[in-house]
């Protein structure tokens, strides 16, 4: 089963590159971030033409998460547990039948947390607490699992081109570095990391300063495995070259294959 995650910035401006996406690389499971769409304008009828049934969690003009899945889906639950009062459209969960059983897949998109001291780095931290909380879950249930989509976590110095450039960023702050190691070191295996641990190795570059030209790129969409998923992964890979292509998003999709 090939299971991809893509942040595409924006599903209207990029439909199409997405649909020509879906068609080349076809995932069994994709989970998109930053939808910017409420459900009731998710293009859901488009996606379900091509083979997928449609989960999204969605809020006008920002955020939203979405599953698209071949296989049916079970248990489907929006919005990560812990804050009733949260409003915003970042968290995605179902379960799929695999042909050796389920797995199930939790898609996020986790808060930026710029400027850095104030408000939105406390929510992107506190938010990072609760992802902890159901990471544990997870893991407790001892079944495959995986957590994937855009972190907002640099998690080394060698997920980034120019680190330097990152130092006073959200991303590579070390509260950031600490929250995203404490759900790791639960027993989650990074994807990317099991099968490239070279360092140039990068899923975004910025729309400025000519960074996708200049290679300018950082690691910030990643995938973790529970050990029950890890021990199925096969394969694991990033389509870096939709950056390049038409009205690209500014992430490209990061996948991994599982035999289950």
């Amino acid at each position: 089963m090939k299971i991809a995650t893509f942040n595409i910035n924006g599903i209207k401006a990029r439909l199409q590159a997405l649909t020509d996406w879906l068609e080349e690389a076809r995932p069994d499971v994709a989970l998109l971030q930053e939808i910017k769409s409420t459900d009731e304008n998710f293009p859901a009828a488009h996606f379900e033409g091509l083979g997928y049934h449609v989960a999204a969690h969605g809020q006008k003009s920002f955020n939203g998460v979405a599953i698209l899945s071949k296989p049916e889906m079970a248990d489907i639950r929006r919005g990560l547990p812990g804050d009733e009062a949260d409003e915003q459209a970042r968290w995605i969960e179902a379960t799929v039948q695999g042909a050796q059983g389920p797995l199930r897949i939790c898609g996020l998109y986790l808060p930026n947390g710029n400027p850095v001291p104030g408000p939105k780095f406390d929510y992107k931290l506190a938010w990072m607490d609760r992802l902890h909380d159901r990471a544990q879950e997870l893991l407790a249930a001892e079944a495959p699992a995986l957590m994937a989509g855009d972190y907002n976590v640099i998690p080394q110095d060698k997920d980034a081109r120019n680190p330097e450039a990152w130092t006073d960023d959200a991303l590579a702050q070390p509260e950031s570095r600490a929250a995203f190691r404490r759900i790791l070191n639960l027993g989650f295996t990074d994807a990317v990391r099991a099968c490239h641990p070279r360092a140039d190795i990068y899923t975004f570059w910025d729309y400025q300063a000519g960074a996708w030209n200049r290679d300018h790129g950082i690691r910030i969409d990643h995938v973790l495995l529970t050990p029950q998923a890890a021990d199925r992964l096969t394969d694991c890979g990033i389509d870096r070259d939709l950056r390049g292509g038409d009205k690209p998003s500014d992430h490209v999709p990061v996948w991994v294959e599982l035999d289950i």
